[in-house]
C-alpha cells in the first residue's frame, strides 16, 4: 500500500492518512461569521476521505481582515465553529484552523481600523499605505494569536496553522522587501523572524498538549529582494526550536506574486466581474495582465525548492502546490515528505482522495483554470467545471 494511506501524526493528533485539505480562502463567512456553507464544505472534505481539513484565513483580530466575508476569530462564533468540527469528526476526519492577520493587505473600509504593517511600504494591489506597527501594536497582536488558539481549542479543532507565508503580516515581517525596520523587529533574519517566533510561542503555550501546531511558510517570496530559500531553511529551524509540530512548505506573495502561489491560468474576466470597487475594476481591466506575473502550472511545483528543507529539521513536512496526480504524490512522499496538501483538486472533486485509492493512478479533473480563486474573493468558493 502507498504511504499515502498510512496513518501520520502532527503533534498529539494522529491522522488516518497523509492528505490535508490546505488552507485556501472559502469566502463563506458573511460579516465575519461562519455560514452553514462553510460547515458543509469541510464536512464534504472529511466525507471524501481527507485526513485533515483546514479552515482558512481566520483573522486573529478585527483589523486583520481583507474581506467582509472573511472570518474574524472571537468568542461569539465559537458555537458555529463547534458545529463545523463536530461535522468533520462525525465523518472520521480532523479539523485545522489557520490563524493569521493580513497586515497591509487588510481593508480599512471593511475593518474600520488603521491598516498596519512592519514598515510604510505601498500595497499596490490594495492601493493603501499602511502605518508601521508600534511596540504596543505588536504586543497586542501576539496576545491575539494566543487567545485565538484558545478559542480554536475550545471549539474542538485538532490543529492550528500559523500563517507565516504568502505575504500576510508575519510574512511581511520575515521579508526584507516589506520589513525596513531598524529596531529589534527588523534588520537581520533574527529580527525579522522575531514576530513569528513570539506568535508561535503564544500559540504553542495556548495549545498545550491538546492541539497540533503547524506553520505555513514561504520557501521563496517569488521576486528579487524578497525572502529566499537559504533564509527559509533558517526560518524552518527557528519554527522547530519554538515547538512547531510540522511545516507547510509553500511560496509566493499575495500582493506581488500571487500566481507564484497558484500557477496556471489567470481568470481576469472573472476577477473583474466580481470586483465591486469601480476604480479597482478599471485598474484590473487596464493593467491586470501587466501587473500580475503568471507562472506555468507544473506538478508538485514547489518540490525542488522544498527538498532543500528535507533533512534540515526533524519535523513532519507538508508539501503543497500542484499535487493532482497519484504518481506525483507518491514521488513526493517517497522523497521524505510526510503529508501532501491540496486545495483546487479537492474543490473540484471533494472525493478525490477516494479516487486516489483506486488501483489505476488517479489524476484530478482540475484544469486548473483558477476560476475557483476568483469565486473565493468575491463570493462563496466553488468550482465552475
Amino acid at each position: 500500500m502507498s504511504k499515502l494511506f498510512t496513518p501520520g501524526k502532527i503533534g498529539p493528533i494522529e491522522l488516518p492518512n497523509r492528505t490535508i485539505r490546505s488552507a485556501a480562502f472559502e469566502g463563506m463567512c458573511p460579516d465575519g461569521r461562519p455560514a452553514p456553507a462553510l460547515i458543509e464544505h469541510h464536512r464534504q472534505m472529511a466525507a471524501g476521505g481527507v485526513g485533515l481539513t483546514t479552515v482558512a484565513y481566520a483573522a486573529v483580530s478585527p483589523g486583520g481582515r481583507t474581506f467582509s466575508h472573511q472570518m474574524w476569530l472571537h468568542e461569539g462564533i465559537k458555537d458555529e465553529l463547534r458545529s463545523l468540527t463536530d461535522a468533520v469528526h462525525r465523518e472520521g476526519g480532523a479539523a485545522a484552523l489557520q490563524l493569521g492577520h493580513a497586515g497591509f493587505m487588510a481593508d480599512g473600509a471593511v475593518t474600520g481600523q488603521p491598516v498596519l504593517a512592519p514598515s510604510r511600504v505601498l500595497n499596490l494591489f490594495g492601493l493603501n499605505l499602511p502605518r508601521p506597527m508600534t511596540e504596543p501594536d505588536i504586543a497586542e497582536l501576539i496576545d491575539a494569536f494566543g487567545k485565538a488558539t484558545t478559542i480554536a481549542k475550545e471549539a474542538g479543532f485538532d490543529v492550528v496553522e500559523l500563517q507565516a507565508g504568502h505575504g500576510y503580516l508575519i510574512s511581511q515581517f520575515l521579508s526584507p522587501y516589506t520589513n525596513r525596520r531598524k529596531d529589534r523587529w527588523g534588520g537581520s533574519l533574527d529580527g525579522r523572524a522575531r514576530l513569528m517566533v513570539e506568535a508561535l510561542r503564544a500559540v504553542r503555550a495556548a495549545a498545550g498538549s491538546h492541539l497540533g501546531v503547524i506553520v505555513k511558510m514561504n520557501l521563496r517570496d517569488g521576486f528579487d529582494g524578497g525572502l529566499e530559500v537559504d533564509e527559509a531553511v533558517a526560518v524552518a529551524r527557528l519554527a522547530e526550536q519554538e515547538g512547531a509540530d510540522g511545516l507547510v512548505l509553500s511560496g509566493g506573495f499575495a500582493n506581488r506574486t500571487p500566481w507564484y502561489i497558484l500557477r496556471g491560468d489567470l481568470p481576469l474576466d472573472d476577477l473583474i466581474a466580481g470586483e465591486r470597487n469601480q476604480l479597482k475594476k478599471l485598474g484590473m481591466r487596464l493593467f491586470g495582465k501587466l501587473v500580475v506575473e503568471c507562472f506555468p502550472f507544473e506538478e508538485a511545483y514547489f518540490f525542488d525548492l522544498a527538498q532543500q528543507v528535507v533533512g534540515t529539521v526533524d519535523l513532519p513536512l507538508v508539501l503543497v502546490g500542484g499535487l493532482q496526480n497519484r504518481l506525483a504524490i507518491d514521488r513526493v512522499l517517497d522523497a521524505g515528505f510526510d503529508f501532501v496538501a491540496m486545495a483546487r483538486a479537492l474543490i473540484c472533486e471533494p472525493d478525490f482522495v477516494v479516487r486516489l485509492k483506486q488501483p489505476e493512478p488517479a489524476v484530478s479533473r482540475c484544469e486548473p483554470c483558477n476560476r475557483c480563486v476568483a469565486s473565493m474573493y468575491h463570493g462563496e468558493q466553488h468550482c465552475p467545471l
